[in-house]
């Protein structure tokens, strides 16, 4: 006998009766978790990027710096926050300082070890509206980059002719480079072997004879500089802990310190001077 059907309503399919709201639930989870764990890798890809750009840019700086060298006998100063990315000098050798952009023949510095990179003056770029060189992070003040100069032999790197009338035997850069904060000696400490001028901890020290550094004070620039590490190098907050000196830190990269920074070596910019017949 054949089986016997009945009128009504379809028994509801797969395919036809939907997605329950704990099917949905779901579902949304799993896309809001595919969407996080791709969200994380592109900031962290720009992140990189913004690190690998201000080394760049860091490294053209340092050139820069070099080319400056040859074509004016000296190296430039560092600007101050209103000279518009120009050098910045002070009008006398001595005393305090009243700051101009005019070249003065001494070569005393404004700013000697807590100044800007001077964009305007050596025409480089990216800068922000004021003429301030941005680093990779760019697009506020906090990210300029920054530059210290050695104010050893009475500013003569920073003299024109300085240099020369020296002499290579008797130039002495005195710019520090650690590689750790914490051991930057501090005044007014003076016991062995610490003296009354800062500088590196042996063990800790990179270079002790730099003449100019140009740094980024990183991602972390508008908040950065209350640890061992980065309180050392100038940070434009107004809660800095350490007045500028001639010690810079260039600890390793972490969430405690990520400064960018590179230095010019007494050698490289001798053997330049020498190569375009600057020096001796």
């Amino acid at each position: 006998m054949a089986a016997m059907k009945f009128a009504g309503s379809p028994t509801p399919t797969i395919a036809t009766r939907g997605f329950t709201l704990i099917e949905l639930a779901i579902v949304m989870f799993i896309v809001t978790l595919l969407l996080g764990g791709m969200l994380l890798p592109l900031s962290a890809q720009q992140d990189i990027r913004n690190f690998g750009d201000t080394q760049k840019g860091l490294a053209d700086a340092r050139d820069a710096l070099l080319g400056f060298a040859i074509a004016n006998d000296r190296l430039p100063c560092p600007a101050s926050t209103t000279s518009n990315g120009q050098e910045s000098f002070c009008t006398t050798s001595g005393g305090a300082c009243t700051e101009t952009t005019s070249l003065q023949t001494h070569g005393r510095c404004a700013y000697p070890h807590d100044g800007f990179f001077p964009a305007a003056t050596l025409g480089l770029s990216p800068v922000d509206a004021q003429g301030y060189l941005l680093d990779g992070w760019g697009g506020e003040s906090a990210h300029r980059v920054r530059y210290g100069i050695s104010t050893a032999n009475s500013s003569a790197f920073s003299t024109t002719s300085g240099m020369k009338n020296t002499g290579i035997t008797t130039l002495a850069p005195d710019l520090e480079i650690c590689s750790n904060g914490a051991q930057i000696r501090i005044p007014p400490v003076t016991t062995a072997p610490d003296t009354s001028l800062m500088y590196c901890h042996p063990s800790f020290r990179l270079a002790s004879d730099a003449v100019a550094v140009v740094y980024s004070l990183g991602k972390n620039a508008g908040t950065g500089g209350t640890g061992d590490d980065e309180k050392h190098n100038p940070n434009p907050q107004s809660a800095a802990l350490v007045a500028p000196d001639r010690a810079f830190a260039n600890a390793t990269q972490g969430t405690a310190f990520d400064d960018q920074m590179v230095w010019l070596s007494k050698n490289i910019l001798f053997n330049r001077m020498v190569a375009a017949g600057k020096l001796p």
